[in-house]
């Protein structure tokens, strides 16, 4: 949807919009939040989590301080559970298609929904931009794309007791071989050249063999990991300075080229970049300091700790403890 199209009358006034829901971005509610600043979060994917649930739900992550082991479910679930006393408005499944600067200094962004803001200050937190699968190109398969074909696994009790077939030969095609296949899976390079159809329904899939020989494996689904393609998508249309596709930021307030929007995580890119986790976080709390004096331009902001601080104690909704 157009800007021109859209009543900005209707905009929902902000402190902050922060594009992306992955770690990192949801991290930056936090340290957002900790400061008074009120954030809505956009991301192009129908639930938060980016990588973590997008690539490796179930896959173990061990370099997150003080958590020897969580996968990336457990993370993404984790930080939803400490930003739950902010209440950040998310607004999923759409892309941001409009950054505009205004006369007064706010950023005036849409959504593909419609949804419109005026913010403050703006966080891209998109990680290395939206993932596209490399689909599988077998004539006729598109139709059965979603149903019986999959490109990720959402579910693996969906896939239980079911004759499957696994396309590709990466990390992650192997990975979930050996998770399904229980020891028993045929593991020769094949060519997928075909499909075989019955009663309207995906029945098998045709391969050929380093022998030449083609031939119709039963299949009741059809998994595929081909790998996925990461895409910039609008951002890189938003006059923000680039460096090989990534957002260039000063590593003092990790601010874009253009005042008032930062960039945290993948993203973003400096002089010894580290695309960590861990890094992400960092940089989430010099970005919302960063941002706070756009947000409370006549205001002193201090630095405080959530040990020993009354007033984070009271934004948290938890006690201040009494010591004897």
């Amino acid at each position: 949807m157009q800007a021109q199209a859209l009543n900005r009358a209707d905009a929902i006034e902000t402190d902050a919009v922060i594009v992306g829901a992955g770690p990192v971005g949801l991290f930056q509610v936090f340290e957002l939040g900790l400061l008074e600043i009120k954030a809505h979060i956009i991301d192009s994917l129908a639930y938060p989590g980016g990588q973590c649930i997008e690539l490796y739900p179930d896959k173990p992550i061990y370099d997150i301080p003080a958590v020897p082991m969580c996968t990336g479910k457990e993370l993404t679930d984790s930080l939803l559970k400490q930003i739950e006393p902010f209440g950040a408005t998310f607004h999923l499944g759409q892309e941001v298609t409009t950054v505009e600067k205004q006369d007064d200094g706010r950023f005036y962004v849409a959504t593909s929904k419609g949804a419109q803001f005026l913010a403050k200050a703006l966080f891209i937190a998109g990680g290395v931009g939206s993932f596209q699968p490399r689909l599988l190109k077998v004539e006729g398969i598109e139709p059965y794309e979603g149903e019986q074909v999959h490109y990720r696994v959402k579910d693996p009790a969906r896939f239980a007791g079911k004759h499957l077939v696994i396309v590709g030969g990466g990390d992650s095609a192997v990975d979930w071989a050996l998770n399904f296949c229980a020891g028993n899976a045929d593991g020769n390079p094949h060519k997928a050249e075909g499909i075989d159809e019955r009663d309207g329904r995906l029945a098998g899939l045709k391969i050929t063999g380093n022998d030449g020989v083609t031939r119709v494996v039963p299949c009741d689904e059809v998994l595929v990991f081909f790998g996925l393609s990461p895409k910039l998508g609008p951002i890189a249309d938003w006059g923000l300075a680039l460096e090989r596709k990534q957002i260039v930021v000063d590593t003092e307030k990790f601010e874009t080229s253009v005042p008032g929007i930062f960039a945290v995580g993948d993203v973003n890119t400096y002089p010894g970049k580290k695309k960590l986790i861990l890094s992400g976080f960092h940089e989430c709390a010099l970005a919302a300091f960063g941002a706070a004096p756009y947000v409370f331009p006549d205001k002193r902001i201090h630095l405080q700790y959530t040990t020993t601080s009354p007033k984070l104690h009271k934004v948290l909704g938890v006690e201040s403890p009494v010591f004897d």
